[in-house]
């Protein structure tokens, strides 16, 4: 993996190793029946072997624990340890070493050196060590470049490198939804709900140890992913969260506009920032990873000049009896307009009122709540429809249809209706 430009024998000699947890030992059972000619040898053996475990010989994960023996995967978010060591193989001492560890991504090169002093001098047998830790925070192809400098008894001054390649790789998979919700019958208007799906694209299982999400100023955000009972909420995903490869999990959270924001009508429009997740995991033997997306942004619900929502509504109504509704009406332009209200009857609804009636002026970011009565003479879930604004200053109408579905049942017996 490495790649040496010295061209001569050098007095020092460096060795670089990354430092890794060590992996539980696999033993490979041999068993077989007690017909067989064996008969329990086999048996016997695996129990007297001290790397399998005590009453499970056959299973082939073994309570021992071995070394690394390869450079291994490096998984983006996981920390980068390794372990440098510059050795004086020669019978003179070698003076003013310089040791130098840096680390080449695609789009930078940094420097993990503990120290950049140089040391004054190394006696023949004598070593400098050093251990460098760096989070990884880029995909694709690192180099780590390991520089010596020292200086011979003599005067000369030598020079050279060494190069070690690994890749980094993609541990987790993130996909997310946006689904927009308005709720004016609690106030609140402009929930965002995101849904976040998570996938273990390694070959191990994964410990999540939390998966958060970071708002953006101007969002308030609740986290569903527990079940309420006891004294704290519980994970939806039971009380050991591990997720096996290739596992996908959905993780799911409500955002709320801040008052200050929710009270202005226009003021979210366009691509709002809703915040950034925050994932934290743990592998086989504890080691830890982290990562966070990039600000996640969604498109706003455009609502045009007038954005008519309800702020009050019955879920069931009787047949053939008036029942009230109670809209919201928002300017949500720049101008001031001048609006009036008709009501076009449909099929099934019926409106109760008189139809072109003045609203008078509305300015801009203003709104008005507008009590209504209907009736309903079809039997089912019915929608209402029929709402026309006209701005006489334009002379442009805006057209309401399917604002929201009744449930209309009847209050009598079957003969009855």
């Amino acid at each position: 993996m490495d790649v040496s430009q010295a061209k001569q024998e050098h007095l020092l000699a460096l060795k670089v190793m990354r430092l890794t947890k060590p992996t539980l030992f696999t033993n490979l059972p041999v068993t077989c029946e007690d017909r067989d000619l064996p008969g329990d040898l086999f048996d016997q053996l695996m129990r007297e072997d001290p790397s399998t475990i005590k009453g499970a010989e056959a299973l082939m994960l073994g309570e021992m624990l071995t070394l690394p023996q390869n450079f291994g995967n490096i998984f983006l978010g996981e920390t980068f340890s390794s372990y440098i060591s510059v050795h004086n193989d020669s019978n003179q001492v070698v003076k003013d070493i310089l040791v130098k560890a840096d680390l080449q991504t695609s789009s930078q090169r940094l420097n993990l050196s503990a120290s950049n002093s140089a040391v004054a001098e190394l006696k023949p047998e004598s070593c400098i060590d050093d251990v460098i830790h760096h989070e990884v925070k880029e995909i694709g192809t690192h180099i780590l470049v390991c520089a010596v400098s020292y200086t011979t008894q003599y005067g000369e001054k030598l020079y050279f490198r060494k190069f070690f390649k690994f890749q980094v790789l993609k541990p987790l998979d993130v996909k997310t939804k946006f689904y927009n919700a308005e709720s004016d019958l609690s106030s609140v208007t402009d929930e965002v709900f995101l849904e976040a799906q998570i996938q273990n694209i390694t070959t191990s299982p994964m410990f999540m140890e939390k998966v958060s999400l970071e708002p953006s100023m101007m969002y308030n955000v609740t986290e569903l992913n527990t079940v309420e009972g006891g004294d704290e909420g519980e994970s939806t995903f039971g009380k050991m969260s591990y997720l096996q490869p290739m596992d996908t999990r959905q993780y799911l959270y409500c955002l709320k506009p801040k008052p200050e924001y929710a009270e202005k009508a226009g003021v979210i429009k366009g691509v709002t920032v809703i915040g950034k997740l925050d994932i934290v995991w743990k592998t086989n033997l504890g080691e830890r990873g982290r990562l966070q997306t990039s600000q996640l942004q969604r498109m706003a619900p455009g609502y045009g000049d007038i954005r008519l929502s309800l702020e009050m509504i019955p879920d069931t109504v009787n047949l053939e009896e008036p029942f009230d509704i109670i809209c919201k009406i928002t300017n949500c332009s720049e101008r001031t307009m001048d609006l009036v209200l008709e009501m076009i009857n449909t099929r099934s609804i019926h409106w109760c009122g008189v139809s072109g009636r003045q609203l008078g002026k509305l300015s801009p970011g203003a709104f008005l709540s507008l009590p209504l009565i209907l009736l309903s003479s079809v039997q089912g879930l019915q929608s209402i429809s029929g709402l026309r604004l006209t701005d006489t200053f334009l002379k442009r109408t805006y057209e309401y249809d399917d604002i929201a579905q009744v449930c209309v049942v009847c209050p009598y017996t079957n003969n009855e209706c």
